[in-house]
């Protein structure tokens, strides 16, 4: 194949334009290869042109450190380099693509050997993953652009094309959603403690499952029972408190019927607290695939703030805007790299925790999260919406649609079973762009419970 290669260097240049900038010389076996291969790499650099074999041995012959030997070879060789032009140009460059592949995971492993024994002076045994994935992540992109004139085409079909996205059970959330969650893409729920930050997404876990969703849930916050708990009291509609009286068999019959509505599965994975990371989950899918042939549609992780970075390290003077902007932006580069949506959480300011109409400003840590999401959105609650079974969603950013659509709404809530329902529609003519109210106008008893209260300056000179 690498005289293939390079004999396909000599004579086709769209050939050369499509592969020369993913070739390297460590992918030649041979010195003579590596010096014909940076011969031509220089000429094409330098005279924007595919070099003639004529002009390669007058290169060859000008090169100072060859010796009469090794100069007569490479001349040979170059003599002898062919170039079958019934080969089709689709099927040569995958080749070339399979070729510097398989030679990049070669070199890499040679490389981890070498670290391993101690004989690298540059590298230590922590580089070895990044060797492998770099090696691992070496393919042919030839798109260089989108040519605003002249990709019309693709550009309309991309208009009319319906995005593929997860939905959830929820119909105004799926409104404001332009239909779910968008793939590679990074959701975040913004809540107080005790609001439902890990409801919701084990709610929207149990519906993507029932919807024959592959689901992937990542807690570090909770054991994997507990969360196998929640999604049991959702999906087998029973209490949680009910959960620990079903006998076995009637507890197998309810996973039964749930097991034959979907063709979905649901893995759930712990993690201790702040000990992974993106790297971390990027070895659980990898093993995932590997092992059970299980990739997911969707992934949720909870939570965000007490993630591991993979670049920064905790109590290395980080602060916490830049550990947690850190944390959010590998995330979000991982659901790029496995096309999925990722859903996470993050907790509100101690200001925040008794703020009943939440802003972004109100999340902890970081305002460099935010400034990350994709999606985020607040989870509210007070007592008056607890006496009516209710929490409201209040829209903070939306890449997807526009925040005046439905800013808040209001959806239902049933804790002990866990789960989450529309609201009736009269339910939202309780919420207005100002804010929630309980009550009626008509009799002037409205409160108004999402206003922080604002001190008075009667009788002030």
């Amino acid at each position: 194949m690498e005289k293939v290669i390079l004999g396909a260097l000599f004579h086709n240049e769209e050939y050369v334009r499509k592969v020369l900038p993913f070739l390297r010389p460590d992918y030649f076996h041979s010195q003579n290869d590596i010096k014909i291969f940076n011969n031509i790499a220089e000429f094409v650099d330098k005279y924007n042109a595919v070099p003639s074999k004529q002009a390669l041995c007058i290169a060859v012959e000008e090169d100072q450190s060859l010796n009469e030997n090794a100069y007569r070879e490479i001349i040979n060789e170059i003599e002898e380099l062919q170039y079958d032009e019934t080969n089709a140009l689709d099927w040569l460059v995958e080749k070339t693509e399979k070729f510097c592949q398989d030679k990049a995971i070669y070199n890499a492993v040679r490389e981890s050997i070498q670290v391993l024994d101690g004989n690298s002076q540059e590298l230590d045994k922590g580089a070895i993953p990044q060797l492998l994935s770099d090696a691992l992540g070496v393919s042919f992109d030839t798109s260089i652009g989108h040519d605003f004139l002249d990709n019309t085409d693709e550009r309309y079909e991309f208009y009319h094309t319906k995005e593929e996205k997860v939905e959830f059970d929820l119909e105004l959330m799926n409104d404001i959603t332009k239909g779910g969650l968008s793939k590679k893409s990074l959701s975040i729920a913004l809540a107080g403690t005790g609001v439902g930050k890990t409801l919701f997404m084990t709610h929207c876990a149990a519906a993507n499952l029932m919807m024959g969703k592959n689901v992937l849930y990542i807690t570090m916050e909770m054991a994997e029972e507990r969360i196998a708990e929640r999604i049991d009291a959702n999906l087998l509609n029973v209490t949680i408190d009910d959960l620990k009286l079903l006998t076995k068999d009637a507890y197998d019959k309810k996973v039964e019927r749930v097991r034959g509505k979907t063709s979905g599965k649901l893995i759930i994975k712990e993690y201790p607290t702040a000990s992974a990371g993106s790297a971390h989950f990027r070895h659980l899918l990898n093993e995932l695939k590997l092992k059970r042939n299980f990739m997911p549609d969707v992934i949720y992780i909870d939570y965000l703030n007490i993630c591991a970075s993979s670049r920064m390290k905790y109590g290395a003077n980080v602060n916490s805007y830049t550990l947690i902007k850190a944390i959010a932006e590998e995330l979000r580069g991982l659901a790029v790299e496995f096309n999925v949506p990722i859903m996470s959480a993050t907790q509100t300011t101690r200001s925040g925790y008794s703020n009943s109409d939440l802003g972004l400003e109100d999340t902890s840590e970081s305002f460099g999260l935010p400034a990350t999401a994709d999606f985020m959105f607040g989870l509210i609650s007070s007592e008056e919406l607890e006496d009516l079974g209710q929490l409201m969603v209040k829209q903070l950013k939306n890449r997807w649609g526009d925040l005046g659509n439905n800013k808040r709404f209001v959806i239902g809530i049933d804790r002990s079973r866990m789960k989450l329902f529309d609201a009736e529609p009269s339910a939202q003519n309780l919420v207005n762009d100002s804010g929630p109210q309980i009550g009626s106008n008509a009799d002037n008893n409205v409160t108004p419970f999402n206003k922080k209260a604002r001190p008075s300056f009667d009788g002030f000179s």
